[in-house]
């Protein structure tokens, strides 16, 4: 059966045309999926009963409840989800004094290959539908308190950009979620094509995952850069206006002796000059049979202050849910997908 969740107004009035409802009474239709939150067609009772019906012999209302939740020590949860296809995809909610952030994915596995992340290690699985990124919004305990998203789970968020824009377009609408796309950032490590579109039909935050200011020592981290290079994205975002409210902000993990002396803060410091923007520094949660480690507290702040003083405002991201593999990089449901299917290491 075809989910409900993840259509868009004008799907929802044809919807409603097919069924043999006034083509308004699409907004009727997003009134119960995205304001009330119904979980069954049912539930839809401003609707004839021979309407719900009709209705529900083609869709259901859609959305997965989590397969497992775990709790960190500091309060950080992780949730897995199934998907339509089978696979597995991790979210997180992290709550702080004045807000609840939802960490969530936009596609099973990853295929950008960045050799930090876990994701990346299991490879690619599918995409993930508007419905199902708009699940785990529907579906964690702490739904009814979420102040923010930030599309930084598994996944590359531009290697979907359709499911993306379209999941942000019903979260930010006001037949919709209603939320201020302030609400929202969008993490990447820069497709150029999808990027520019981005910034153009969308009004979320941005973030551009950097971890190395110069090109060939990058793509050993990113090998995308090869294609898409750290420069051209820069001079693209400097095409558009981030001086106002929506932010740009640039995601920088630390690893010992590769990306964390003074040249390499004075080298990113020189790319960005001039670019209204903040620096994330994040510090590197390893992962097994790695060589790269995290940079020592010394390195960190010592890097943050040399970008402080050249004038860029940089912070040190506080790491959540590490005790639970929640933390930046640590997503994966390879171990899980392996046990799901009978396989062993």
């Amino acid at each position: 059966m075809e989910w409900l969740l993840g259509k868009n107004l004008e799907e929802l009035s044809q919807i409603a045309h097919d069924i043999g409802l006034p083509r308004y009474a699409g907004v009727q239709l997003s009134d119960w999926l995205y304001k009330k939150r119904v979980q069954t067609i049912e539930q839809m009772t401003n609707l004839s009963k021979k309407s719900r019906e009709a209705l529900g012999s083609r869709y259901i209302v859609g959305g997965f409840a989590p397969a497992n939740v775990q709790q960190s020590v500091d309060g950080t949860r992780k949730y897995l989800f199934p998907t339509r296809d089978r696979f597995l995809i991790e979210s997180v909610t992290i709550p702080e004094e004045d807000r609840t952030t939802l960490c969530v994915s936009s596609q099973a596995g990853c295929r950008m290959g960045c050799r930090f992340c876990m994701t990346a290690r299991q490879g690619f699985q599918a995409h993930l539908t508007a419905g199902e990124i708009l699940s785990q919004f529907h579906n964690v305990q702490e739904r009814d308190n979420l102040t923010n998203a930030v599309y930084m789970g598994m996944g590359e968020p531009m290697d979907n950009l359709d499911q993306v824009l379209k999941s942000l377009h019903i979260i930010t609408s006001e037949w919709g979620w209603g939320w201020s796309p302030r609400r929202i950032t969008v993490s990447t490590i820069g497709l150029l094509p999808q990027l520019k579109r981005f910034i153009e039909e969308s009004d979320c935050h941005l973030a551009v995952s950097v971890h190395h200011p110069f090109d060939s020592d990058r793509q050993s981290l990113i090998p995308m850069q090869k294609v898409h290079p750290l420069a051209k994205i820069v001079q693209l975002i400097r095409q558009y206006n981030f001086s106002g409210q929506r932010r740009v902000s640039f995601e920088y993990i630390l690893f010992k002796g590769v990306n964390d002396l003074p040249t390499h803060a004075a080298a990113l410091a020189r790319l960005l000059r001039g670019l209204p923007c903040r620096i994330n520094l994040i510090r590197y949660h390893a992962i097994p049979e790695s060589s790269l480690f995290p940079a020592t507290d010394q390195a960190i702040t010592l890097f943050q202050k040399k970008l402080n003083e050249a004038g860029l405002l940089t912070t040190l991201r506080a790491s959540r849910g590490e005790d639970i593999l929640a933390a930046c990089g640590l997503l994966s449901t390879h171990q899980v997908n392996k046990h799901e299917n009978g396989q062993t290491s």
